[in-house]
């Protein structure tokens, strides 16, 4: 099991540290406005949307297959289902 570590750096960024089974990785998201709006779940934070984001992309690559840094909204260009998942993850 990868665990995810979410620290914030300023206003819509964060530092996400990944670590298991002997791998560790390190990614700076960022989390537009844009994606809020379209989850339509302003009340959940932005730490809570990085770390069920990286959950996601962990059910489906390895922590080093993940981008180094990205805004949170590039997901759905690899993976079109992201904006639903995560919007029934957190309803």
């Amino acid at each position: 099991m990868t665990q995810v570590d979410v620290t914030a750096m300023g206003p819509q960024r964060f530092w996400v540290t990944l670590r298991g089974e002997g791998v560790e990785t390190s990614h700076e998201v960022s989390v537009p406005d844009s994606l809020v709006d379209d989850l339509g779940l302003s009340e959940v934070d932005d730490e809570t949307l990085v770390k069920e984001s990286f959950e996601f992309l962990l059910e489906r690559e390895p922590p080093t297959s993940i981008l180094r840094e990205f805004p949170l909204t590039a997901i759905s260009e690899y993976f079109p289902e992201y904006l639903g998942e995560l919007r029934r993850r957190l309803s």
